[in-house]
């Protein structure tokens, strides 16, 4: 790639989240540019004035147009009235300069607030599928530190585009003056340029190992402490920690890397630009013997350019440093917004008829052939309905399609006569309630865990009654009291602080404070002692004929009371009855398994 095309390519990017704000950053830029190359300019007729005036003759054509507007103004024989300009036009740069720094800030901070806000809509909205064929790791990774390192990378490569117009400036400005002496430096530069080139390519491969390998590392970090207790408790930790240290290394290695080329550069600026400097003052004297004033002035100039390009070079290099992440964000986005979750336009209203999945076939990947069968269901609004079968079965596959968090591969799921592909997804899911078999607790209070952030129970009586009575129907209000801040206590990461049967019954009044039309329950009193499971059981009874429930058990004691059971074998439905009709069926699945359960 050259480095020209390099730049094009990522203003487009930048400019994709920024839009044409960003523009008001170069228009400043190059305005501080000419203000501060004129001020520099301006020191050319400061030096005539010092020696008593000079011959029209020798001056250049550059120099005549200046004597000219300062004649104009009335001061081109005035020391003082010179130096006041001067002073005033770099006054007036430094205004510039500082509107440019804040305005840069502005954009900055804009970046960082779109990029994580529209990253995490993006994350929220994503296809299902796309989510569990990755790893949370990565979506980490991308979201915390690759798009700080994409904000970070910004500052430098604004930094980069300006010096870019400083060097266009500053040689514009010497050329004007001495044109010979600025063509050797012009040539000069671009020598310079074009064998950082090479530098540059090398950094930017490292930038894109880099970001690939902390996404690895994130996700054996994330992995470790998620699965702690069992790795220390059994003594698996030696096995995770080679892989962690390998990652660490590789990352390390990278870094170092990356920072030698920086030191490499930085250890070329001033030398390169101090021998530059003499060997061309050295010929613009012996050789073309020009007079002093322009080439001390083009001097100056000249130095200033060269500053500039190896500060291009030094910020153009940094930006390479990240542009890895530029990168993967960047692309990030693509992948996620072309696996946005597709919604139909049916609001629906309170469940009223019910649910009905018709010859539905499910596949997560079609070349391992479908997990869902023709499968035929039936949910009366209002009903309880309970799915039993060996693990593997298909239970909780047909839930997610209760959710519509997947689609059928072919037939139809309708809720309310309304096939899922015209739902409106926000409106259904708005009225489902769901506790899974991971327990969903978050580090944070009780009361917050029970009702999502809706308010301080401590200002709000009834928010706090809500909670309360929810409680109390999942069994769990007389070990909240007894915690130590009873429901203001903090149950620490994923409810570490609690007991599995304790975080259960705290999920289980979470989707009870809901209120929902629809509870789907996946394995909802596994972790539950006798008497909290019977104390749920009864919660969920109180419930017939209120709400429709879903039950997903493997212990049938727990589904004596569903209007319809509904037995599934890999992936189809084999017996669908009542509860003691099964029972009592000769030769059916759901004898058996009740005969195993000896009830």
């Amino acid at each position: 790639m050259n480095t020209f095309g390099d730049l094009l390519k990522y203003l487009k990017i930048y400019r994709r989240y920024l839009g044409r704000r960003m523009y008001l950053i170069f228009a400043l830029t190059v305005t501080t540019a000419v203000a501060q190359g004129f001020g520099i300019t301006l020191l050319l007729p400061l030096l005539r004035a010092s020696q008593s005036g000079g011959d029209p003759e020798d001056m250049g054509t550059a120099e005549q147009y200046l004597q000219a507007m300062l004649e104009t103004m009335g001061i081109a024989d005035s020391m003082v009235g010179i130096l006041a300009f001067i002073a005033i036009v770099f006054v007036g740069k430094g205004a510039l300069q500082f509107a440019k720094g804040g305005y840069q800030g502005y954009l900055q901070a804009q970046l960082l607030r779109e990029l994580k806000t529209k990253l995490f809509d993006a994350y929220t909205g994503m296809d299902y599928r796309y989510y569990i064929s990755q790893n949370a790791g990565h979506f980490i990774n991308v979201i915390n530190q690759q798009v700080n390192r994409f904000f970070s990378s910004f500052a430098r490569f604004i930094k980069s585009t300006s010096q870019l117009v400083n060097t266009a400036s500053y040689f514009g400005f010497a050329f004007l003056v001495a044109w010979k002496f600025a063509l050797m430096a012009v040539a000069v530069g671009i020598v310079l340029l074009f064998l950082f080139k090479y530098l540059n390519a090398y950094v930017r491969r490292l930038s894109r190992k880099r970001s690939a390998e902390m996404s690895t590392l994130n996700k054996l970090l994330v992995q470790s402490l998620q699965a702690l207790k069992y790795i220390v408790s059994t003594g698996q930790t030696a096995h995770l920690r080679s892989g962690v240290v390998d990652s660490v290394n590789r990352l390390t290695g990278y870094i170092f890397r990356q920072r030698a080329a920086g030191a490499f550069t930085a250890a070329l600026k001033e030398p390169v630009s101090v021998l530059l400097i003499v060997s061309l003052i050295a010929v613009q004297v012996t050789v073309y013997k020009d007079p002093i004033a322009p080439i001390f002035v083009a001097l100056l100039l000249f130095h200033r350019g060269m500053q500039a390009v190896m500060a291009m070079q030094s910020n153009w290099q940094s930006t390479m440093d990240k542009i890895g992440s530029v990168e993967m964000v960047d692309d990030e986005f693509d992948a996620v917004l072309a696996n946005q979750e597709q919604s139909g336009t049916n609001r629906l209203g309170p469940l009223r008829k019910g649910i009905d999945l018709k010859n539905v076939r499910y596949a997560y990947n079609e070349d391992d052939g479908d997990v869902l069968h023709d499968v035929n269901v039936s949910i009366p609004a209002n009903t309880t309905v309970a799915l039993v079968g060996e693990s593997g079965a298909g239970k909780s596959t047909l839930v997610d399609l209760l959710t519509l968090m997947l689609k059928p591969r072919t037939g139809t799921v309708e809720i309310d006569g309304v096939p899922h592909d015209e739902v409106d997804l926000a409106s259904w899911r708005d009225q489902i309630g769901y506790v899974s078999q991971e327990t969903v607790v978050f580090d944070d209070t009780v009361a917050n865990n029970i009702s999502l952030w809706q308010g301080d129970i401590d200002e709000n009586p009834a928010l706090r009654e809500r909670v309360i009575h929810a409680a109390e129907r999942a069994h769990a209000h007389y070990f909240i009291e007894d915690l130590p801040n009873g429901y203001q206590t903090v149950v620490g990461d994923r409810g570490v602080r609690l007991s599995g049967g304790q975080r259960q019954r705290l999920f289980v009044a979470r989707e009870l404070f809901k209120e929902p039309n629809l509870l789907l329950l996946d394995e909802a009193t596994s972790d539950l002692d006798t008497a909290s499971e019977q104390h749920i059981q009864d919660s969920i009874d109180a419930l017939k004929g209120e709400t429709t429930v879903v039950i997903i058990a493997h212990r049938l004691s727990t589904i004596k009371n569903a209007d319809r059971v509904y037995v599934l074998d890999e992936g189809r439905v084999v017996e669908a009855g009542t509860y003691d009709e099964l029972r009592m069926r000769e030769g059916g699945e759901f004898r058996e398994m009740v005969e195993m359960q000896s009830l």
